[in-house]
């Protein structure tokens, strides 16, 4: 198949789970053309089978904000009549179903029947979308679309909650690539990290007030006054200065170390012995299944789809959002306790199996079966 793929480009999860999906599909021999406006954070290195389409964005003194979904139509029905896409699967509601739309209904006045696919990944619908700007259109385009996935059970009875949708939602959970993220045994990065022997916990995120790092900085620091214990912050964003400020007024600065965006998170979570991830929201937590394949055990808040892939006592804890007092009180449980971190390590790995990308990309694949099958009939 020919596949065209809109995302963001950035290091949220739609983004991740679209460029990973990306390059499953080439692999197993489709053509995968990204259509975005810079070069997705994890399409690195050269595949025969993939294309990428920037998305350039005029600027004029008329505008005060470009108008990027004109311009991302634009370049969809670009690709979609000279490379002769199959389909598009567009990932975010905002505002990759609407401009798909509008793609589709300019390549059908040419005759041309191209289906596309929402797949819908959490904030688009949990906050952007239920903003009443925003609303009609995202209904419409959700509507308008061929299929419709979610990356969980939660965001999809969330999305029939807030909008009056009219078709199915499918759940397609997101997945891990279960050979890359192993485990391995980096003694000297370790030892950089934690030259003491002290226990190393992580916090991954885009550092947004949703993902509530103030949390993670206070759970730290009853488990550092409990045991020598190292913090790693992995990613970016506008909390940052904020925490860095905490860091320093609780005097745990020479203890906490902000990495930065990371592509390679592998070898980060090979030495890592706890992940910490108490968000307001999540839909899936794609990181927290990423720390789960590398034997790292959950502690999150129960908000969202976090349930449906952290399970209790089994890869991890969950508490609700904001106590970080029984979070705590977990961390410092296991970190004390080798048998039961062992007892977790091997239950994350299990469930993480369970979402390996070998046993969701089928399923993408039977549903572009179904929608191409689909289109034939309605043509």
């Amino acid at each position: 198949m020919r596949i065209g793929i809109v995302c963001y480009p950035t290091y949220g999860g739609s983004g991740v789970l679209a460029t990973e999906l990306g390059k499953a599909l080439a692999d197993k021999g489709h053509m995968v053309h990204f259509i975005t406006y810079q070069q997705p954070v994890r399409l690195n290195g050269f595949h025969a089978n993939i294309y990428y389409h920037e998305v350039q964005v005029p600027t004029y003194p008329l505008f005060d904000f470009p108008p990027y979904e004109s311009a991302l139509s634009s370049t969809m029905v670009d690709v979609i009549l000279n490379q002769k896409l199959d389909l598009l699967h567009v990932h975010y509601a905002i505002p990759h179903a609407s401009t798909a739309y509008m793609a589709q209904q300019i390549v059908a006045k040419q005759g041309i029947h191209i289906p596309f696919i929402t797949t819908l990944h959490g904030t688009d619908i949990t906050l952007v979308g239920k903003d009443k700007t925003y609303a009609p259109v995202v209904t419409f385009s959700i509507n308008e679309s061929n299929a419709i996935t979610a990356v969980s059970n939660n965001l999809r009875d969330e999305t029939f909650k807030f909008f009056p949708i009219e078709k199915d939602i499918a759940v397609i959970y997101n997945f891990v690539d279960i050979a890359r993220f192993a485990r391995k045994e980096l003694p000297h990065f370790r030892q950089a990290i934690a030259p003491n022997g002290e226990k190393i916990l992580l916090h991954v995120s885009n550092f947004r007030k949703v993902k509530r790092v103030p949390d993670v900085v206070k759970v730290f620091k009853q488990v550092r006054d409990a045991m020598p214990a190292k913090l790693l912050l992995v990613g970016d964003g506008p909390d940052r200065p904020m925490i860095e400020c905490m860091c320093r007024e609780l005097g745990i600065c020479d203890d906490v170390r902000f990495v930065g965006k990371q592509e390679q998170l592998e070898d980060v979570m090979s030495i890592s012995d706890l992940f910490i991830l108490p968000s307001e929201y999540e839909s899936f937590g794609l990181a927290a299944l990423e720390a789960m394949a590398s034997q790292v055990p959950v502690l999150s808040s129960n908000a969202g789809g976090l349930p449906e892939i952290n399970i209790e006592g089994e890869t991890g804890y969950s508490s609700a959002v904001g106590d970080v007092n029984t979070m705590a009180a977990h961390a410092i449980n296991i970190l004390k306790d080798p048998a039961l971190l062992a007892h977790l390590r091997a239950g994350a790995l299990k469930q993480a199996s369970r979402f390996h990308i070998d046993n969701i990309i089928p399923q993408y694949e039977a549903l572009y079966e179904s929608v191409l099958q689909q289109a034939l009939v309605e043509k």
